[in-house]
């Protein structure tokens, strides 16, 4: 093998509607585990071609141009363990179920490698699944920064390869609540619409109808109050952002929510989104596992306050 098909690549035609972006501003907004300063590394390096040829990080973009980037393969001792306080929910030889704070990041990402919640579990248990490479040994799936809840994390490859089986057969139980603006007057519904990239904001997913990808989720209302609804939702699929841009697509995005929501909005920081049930078959026993984690006192504060206007 040799070393270019080490790398990862990727490539986009620019649509109309990104003429003149910069290109590092361009490809940044394509991924949000990317930073700015780490793409301005890979186009200096000669990572980024326009048409075949290299540019410059102040390259103009045009119509059409065919930009292609080459992500070199992750330092193998690039994510160090940290020791943090961690709330494990459940934990054997094969998985570890973790309750992951509103804030943290799961896993590093080129340019941030530490503070997140794989390093935590590097310090905590030493051996976990290396499917994902080693940004992210042991991540079966992941939750935004500021969403709460409960995760799965795998300690080794078969118990990696059951688990991912699982979500792909949409088998695996992940229940979410949510507080979103405005009064749902049913009590329960299916949205099914897929999520892609927004043509219009490349920092942002949509429910877009070319290259997309299906996605569903169910609801179903458990309180309202005067402006907003507490609401229950379970995935079917599990698409970056889905429950936040399902929610804005039917007019009831989540509170909080800086990215998806309104700007006038409730006090909290970030969108009042918790993982509360996550239920799956263990890999290696087949024994039907199911765990609940309480919201966060941020959100059971915001229902109080909620219920009182």
């Amino acid at each position: 093998m040799n070393d270019t098909q080490l790398f990862e690549r990727y490539d986009w035609t620019v649509e109309p509607a990104d003429t003149s972006e910069r290109i590092d501003k361009f490809i940044t907004l394509q991924n949000e585990d990317w930073s700015r300063s780490q793409v301005q590394a890979w186009v200096k390096e000669g990572r980024v071609t326009v048409n075949g040829e290299p540019i410059k990080n102040n390259y103009k973009l045009q119509a059409e141009d065919e930009v292609t980037l080459r992500v070199p393969p992750p330092k193998e001792m690039a994510i160090q363990p940290e020791e943090m306080s961690l709330d494990i929910v459940y934990e054997d030889s094969d998985v570890v179920v973790v309750t992951k704070p509103r804030g943290l990041v799961v896993h590093p990402a080129p340019g941030h490698y530490s503070g997140t919640l794989v390093n935590g579990l590097l310090a905590h248990c030493k051996d976990l699944s290396g499917i994902n490479g080693v940004l992210r040994p042991g991540i079966v799936h992941r939750i935004d920064k500021d969403t709460s809840g409960l995760l799965m994390v795998a300690k080794n490859d078969k118990a990696h390869m059951g688990l991912a089986e699982q979500l792909k057969a949409h088998t695996v139980n992940r229940k979410y609540v949510a507080i979103v603006h405005g009064v749902i007057p049913h009590e329960m519904g299916t949205i099914e619409a897929p999520i892609g990239r927004d043509p219009k904001n490349r920092q942002q997913m949509a429910v877009v109808f070319e290259n997309s990808k299906p996605a569903v989720t169910h609801f179903i209302v458990l309180e309202r109050f005067k402006e907003y609804t507490l609401v229950e939702l379970k995935l079917e699929t599990g698409r970056t952002h889905q429950i936040r841009v399902h929610m804005k697509y039917i007019g009831y995005p989540l509170a909080g929510d800086p990215k998806y929501g309104p700007k006038n909005t409730l006090e909290l920081d970030g969108q009042a989104l918790h993982a509360k049930t996550l239920g799956f078959i263990h890999p290696r026993t087949g024994e039907q596992l199911e765990f609940e984690a309480p919201m966060p006192k941020e959100m059971l504060d915001a229902i109080e306050v909620l219920r009182q206007a």
